[in-house]
C-alpha cells in the first residue's frame, strides 16, 4: 500500500452563500494518478485549487505528508512541491513560450549562460512531451491547444512531487489527448502523483488509478478505476445512465425545403479547399477531423471571421461570402466559437450585458438600452437553455464552464438564426450540461433552424448529428449517413493517403 501523500479531512469551501465543497474526506497516496469526475459545480476544481492553494478552506484540515499545513498562496504550494495547472489557462500573452515555461524561475538576472540552459531545459522537456512548440514565439500568439501544452511544460518544468491538473485535455485534439494520457503515465511511473480533473471519461480511466466522484460539493464515492465503466460513473454522477445523453433524431426527418446553407467549392490557401456543403432546415450536421484538418478554419470563413480565395456561399435567401461576423449575422448566420474565453465572452460583464450584446437595437429607446426590455426578454430564454434567471445580473466569469456556454448559446438564440454553428460546443463542459446542450441543438433545429457544429468528440459527433462530414488534410474525405459508426469515422480521418498540397 502507498504512503498517504494528500489527506483532507472536513474539508469545506463557500463562496457568498454557495457550498462549493460540504465536509470532503479524501486520501490521495503516493504514485497514483487520482482522477475527480462529476458535474460543472460539483466541487471537482475547487478541491484541486484548495489542495494548490489558490483557495483557503473555510473548515476542515489539510494535510501534506502527514503534516498538517495552510497554504497562503499558490507560491506556498510551489515551494511544497505541488503544481497546478488550471482550466482557464495563466498564460502570460505577450512573453515568449520559454518565459513562460520557466516563470517563477528566472533567477535575478537572466544572463546569456542561464538563457543558454533554459533552452537546453526547454529542448529535453519538448522531447519528453513530443510537443513542438516554438520556444521564442509570443505565448499570445499560439492557439489554445498550444498554449495549453505550454502550461503542461511549465508544471513539468517545476519538477513537482504532486501535478494538479484540471481539465488538460480539453482544448487538445485527440492525438494530442492521447498523448498526454501517454506523459502522465510516465509521470506515475517515475513515482510521481497527479490529481486528474477531468469531464472526459474515457481519458479518466485509462490512466487513473482511483476515480472520485462529486456531486453539488459532496464527495460520493472513491473506488478502484478498474472496478467503473463510463455508465456507472455517469450514473453515480446524474442518476441516469450514458445512454441516454443524446437526443432522439427528429422522426420525419429534415424539412426537404430549399437549404439554409448552401456552400460550393469554398477554398483559402493553406487551409482548406473545393469544399462543397449544405445543411437543411431541421438538420444537425456534425463535422470531424483531426486538429489541422481545416474544420474551425472553414466555419470561420463561414461566418466572416476570415476571407476565402474562391467559391461561393448562401445562407438563407443572402449571397455571400460575409465581410464579418455582423454581416453574416444579419443573413441569419451566427456561431459559438470554440474558446470562449478568448472569442466569445466579457467575463467582467454580467450575463444580461453578454447576451444582449448583439442586440442592443432589440433592447433599445431612443439609443438607450432599457433594463425591462432585456429583463423581459432573458427571463424566458435563460430557462431555455437551462440558466437561472436569478443569475442574470452575476458576472459571466463567476459562473462554472456549463453556464458561461449556456450564456453563448442564449446569446445566438436571442433572435432565431437561419443557421446556427458551434464549433467545440461541448469543450470543457460536463456530462450533464452536455445532455442539456444536446438536447438544445435538437431542439433548435427541431424549430427549424439548421444546426452545423465542429467536434474533436467523435462520440458526440455520431450521437448528435444526422449527417457527418469527415475533413482531412483541407478537404471532406467523405459523408456518413445512417447507423454511423466510430470505425466509420476513423478511416476517413486517417485513410492512407498521400496528402494533396491546400494551394
Amino acid at each position: 500500500m502507498s504512503r498517504p501523500l494528500v489527506e483532507l479531512a472536513g474539508v469545506s469551501k463557500r463562496f457568498g452563500g454557495a457550498t462549493a465543497l460540504a465536509e470532503v474526506d479524501l486520501t490521495i497516496l503516493t504514485g497514483e494518478v487520482h482522477c475527480l469526475v462529476g458535474e460543472n459545480g460539483a466541487g471537482k476544481s475547487t478541491l484541486g485549487k484548495v489542495v494548490a492553494g489558490v483557495h483557503r478552506a473555510d473548515e476542515g484540515i489539510l494535510r501534506l505528508r502527514g503534516e498538517q499545513v495552510t497554504f497562503r498562496s499558490p507560491r506556498d504550494s510551489i515551494a511544497a512541491g505541488i503544481a497546478f495547472i488550471a482550466q482557464e489557462l495563466a498564460i502570460v500573452p505577450d512573453r515568449s513560450v520559454l518565459d513562460n515555461v520557466f516563470l517563477g524561475r528566472e533567477g535575478s538576472a537572466l544572463s546569456v549562460v542561464r538563457r543558454r540552459a533554459q533552452l537546453a531545459e526547454y529542448a529535453a522537456l519538448a522531447a519528453r512531451t513530443g510537443f513542438d512548440v516554438d520556444p521564442l514565439a509570443r505565448a499570445g500568439s499560439l492557439r489554445l491547444a498550444e498554449q495549453q501544452k505550454v502550461e503542461i511544460m511549465r508544471a513539468l518544468a517545476r519538477d513537482a512531487e504532486l501535478i494538479i491538473m484540471d481539465e488538460p485535455t480539453a482544448s487538445l485534439g485527440g492525438a494530442e489527448a492521447d498523448q498526454l494520457l501517454r506523459i502522465i503515465e510516465d509521470l506515475r511511473a517515475e513515482g510521481r502523483t497527479v490529481v486528474f480533473v477531468t469531464h472526459f471519461l474515457a481519458d479518466a480511466l485509462a490512466v487513473a488509478d482511483r476515480v472520485t466522484v462529486l456531486k453539488d460539493g459532496r464527495l460520493v464515492r472513491t473506488s478502484p478505476a478498474a472496478g467503473e465503466t463510463p455508465d456507472s460513473l455517469v450514473t453515480s454522477m446524474l442518476g441516469r445512465s450514458l445512454g441516454s445523453m443524446f437526443p432522439d433524431a427528429r422522426v420525419d426527418g429534415p424539412s426537404d425545403g430549399d437549404a439554409v446553407l448552401q456552400v460550393r467549392a469554398l477554398s483559402r490557401p493553406g487551409e482548406f479547399a473545393g469544399v462543397d456543403l449544405e445543411v437543411r432546415p431541421g438538420e444537425i450536421v456534425g463535422i470531424a477531423g483531426l486538429v489541422g484538418s481545416g474544420r474551425t478554419e472553414l466555419v470561420e470563413t463561414l461566418v466572416g471571421l476570415r476571407r476565402p480565395s474562391g467559391g461561393s456561399v448562401r445562407v438563407a435567401r443572402t449571397n455571400g461570402p460575409f465581410r464579418s461576423p455582423r454581416h453574416a449575422q444579419r443573413a441569419g448566420l451566427v456561431m459559438v466559437p470554440e474558446s470562449r474565453k478568448d472569442h466569445g465572452l466579457v467575463l467582467g460583464r454580467t450575463v444580461r450585458e453578454n447576451v444582449t450584446l448583439p442586440h442592443l437595437d432589440q433592447v433599445s429607446r431612443l439609443s438607450f438600452v432599457s433594463r425591462a426590455r432585456q429583463t423581459a426578454v432573458l427571463e424566458t430564454l435563460l430557462p431555455e437553455v437551462g440558466l437561472d434567471p436569478r443569475r442574470i445580473d452575476s458576472p459571466v466569469g463567476e459562473l462554472s464552464g456549463g453556464n458561461q456556454q449556456k450564456v453563448m448559446f442564449a446569446r445566438w438564440l436571442f433572435e432565431r438564426p437561419a443557421l446556427l454553428i458551434a464549433d467545440e460546443p461541448t469543450r470543457g463542459v460536463d456530462v450533464g450540461a452536455r445532455a442539456g446542450l444536446y438536447a438544445l441543438l435538437r431542439k433548435v433545429a427541431d424549430e427549424g433552424s439548421g444546426v452545423l457544429f465542429v467536434s474533436s468528440d467523435n462520440e458526440e459527433v455520431i450521437g448528435l448529428a444526422d449527417r457527418v462530414l469527415v475533413m482531412r488534410a483541407g478537404r471532406v474525405a467523405g459523408e456518413l449517413t445512417g447507423e454511423v459508426t466510430e470505425d466509420d469515422v476513423l478511416r476517413l480521418m486517417f485513410a492512407d493517403e498521400t496528402r494533396e498540397e491546400i494551394a
